[in-house]
């Protein structure tokens, strides 16, 4: 990640480009826009390594989850902007979130485990001159480890294995300031309830659930896509 970081933005395109069909595309919310760095027709991109490859490691950290879209609508819009204020998007992907949350005047720490998702997200930080606002670091939020103590953490599909629940817990309880109006925002497609994670967070933390839905400018059919967005506050505070 440090090597990442002494990059200019056309070294880094060159690095991405070795490996990746690279296109970017405007991404608006509200009335932020940025520019995401994506991999070029993910769909074909993945057909052909289907052929070519014998074990596939599927880039899930290259799509567009719908509810990184749907996160960051709720967060620009009703995340309140104060100063020294930290926020911490993990597995981040594309970053989508952090990118947004930056844009408007968060400071934001942006993180992945993927070393290619880190450079993409490097990449879409320099692209959109938010450098200032972002800190892009590599982070595993499936340990317990303590790395920071953000005021917001936030995530989209990010409860997806029910053996890693328990230490999730752990670890927001670890990187989450233990004050009143600390949060957890996370964004999950309607489809998946994560029931066992919010069972075991429900001893720590107090919950709020509710069901947001957009429809995509780019669906020719306009299908309505729904998701959970799940706040989080610590019951024990200063």
């Amino acid at each position: 990640m440090h090597q990442l970081k002494s990059m200019s933005l056309n070294e880094l395109l060159s690095k991405a480009e070795q490996k990746y069909p690279l296109t970017f595309e405007p991404v608006k919310v509200g009335n932020l826009t940025i520019e995401l760095a994506q991999i070029k027709d993910l769909e074909n991109y993945l057909d052909q390594l289907a052929q070519t490859e014998d074990k596939i490691h599927l880039p899930f950290w290259a799509k567009i989850w719908p509810a990184s879209i749907l996160l960051s609508h709720f967060l620009v819009k009703y995340l309140p902007l104060e100063r020294e204020v930290q926020v911490l998007e993990i597995g981040a992907g594309l970053g989508i979130c952090g990118l947004f949350l930056a844009k408007k005047g968060f400071k934001v720490v942006i993180s992945d485990i993927e070393e290619d998702a880190l450079l993409f997200i490097q990449i879409n930080v320099l692209k959109n001159n938010l450098s200032q606002n972002v800190s892009v670091r590599a982070l595993d939020f499936t340990q317990t480890q303590s790395v920071l103590k953000a005021d917001y953490i936030v995530g989209s599909e990010v409860l997806y294995q029910e053996k890693y629940y328990r230490s999730q817990v752990k670890f927001f309880l670890n990187n989450l300031k233990p004050a009143q109006k600390s949060e957890i925002i996370l964004a999950q497609s309607y489809t998946r309830k994560a029931s066992s994670f919010f069972k075991l967070a429900q001893k720590e933390f107090n919950i709020q659930q509710k069901t947001l839905g957009y429809k995509s400018q780019d669906n020719i059919d306009k299908e309505k896509f729904l998701a959970n967005i799940y706040r989080l506050t610590p019951k024990k505070h200063v």
